[in-house]
């Protein structure tokens, strides 16, 4: 059973929720994925806690793995690309594997872009500021292609606001155009690495989804391979 830390924000755990269905090749109830799921939308917010000083929600996290491990996760997901500012921390003590969102997104990208491309990111201030992806686009050959000031406070942080107040068509087309700037930029691909803006981009049937990677779709993707995997070990 995967344990999923969520609720950050509750849409995006949904999607998730939905995207790993998606994704399992069920005839039938019993093939899908075994999910438990906390979805604590109480959690200190990610952003403040980077950007300033806001209280860490650190402590929330750590008990909410600890919460799944005991209910009897066998793997933890979380479906928030900012919390994984904290994955060291996260891992600590974990005796349970741990599946990255990072890596998931990043594996994807080999399927849209050369090796040496520039990969555009669309994510929170606080997931470029802290530099949770440059580290491990860098170590798989690619260098990181970042939002400007301007783009991220007229697109990118106002189309994730519109999707975490439940208004995910509004924000679309400002996150649409936030990508679309990007790839005129020379990105080979973009990384939505930020859990609300393939909401976004669906809202409003974006034919840009084509060339960006969703990173709740690859964990999704991730954890169903996990599962089968294990699975295949204990036939």
């Amino acid at each position: 059973m995967i344990g999923v830390l969520g609720g950050m924000g509750p849409l995006a755990t949904l999607d998730f929720f939905s995207k790993v269905l998606a994704a399992t090749p069920a005839v039938g109830d019993a093939d899908h994925v075994p999910l438990l799921i906390q979805s604590d939308p109480r959690i200190a917010p990610r952003p403040a806690a980077i950007l300033s000083s806001g209280p860490s929600p650190l402590p929330q996290l750590l008990a909410g793995r600890d919460r799944l491990i005991a209910a009897g996760a066998t793997a933890l997901a979380m479906p928030c690309n900012t919390a994984h500012f904290w994955m060291a921390d996260l891992l600590n003590g974990c005796g349970v594997p741990f599946i990255s969102i990072v890596d998931a997104c990043i594996g994807e990208l080999r399927k849209l872009a050369p090796a040496g491309a520039p990969i555009g990111l669309i994510a929170t201030r606080a997931t470029l500021a802290a530099k949770i992806f440059d580290a491990p686009l860098l170590h798989a050959g690619y260098s990181p292609l970042l939002p400007d000031d301007h783009m991220m406070d007229t697109l990118v942080l106002p189309g994730i606001e519109l999707v975490k107040a439940g208004h995910p068509a509004q924000g679309g087309p400002l996150i649409e155009q936030a990508v679309h700037t990007l790839l005129s930029r020379g990105a080979g691909a973009v990384a939505l690495a930020c859990t609300e803006t393939p909401l976004a981009l669906d809202a409003v049937q974006s034919p840009l989804r084509n060339q960006c990677v969703d990173s709740t779709a690859a964990l999704a993707r991730a954890c169903v391979v996990w599962w089968q995997a294990e699975l295949a070990k204990n036939r």
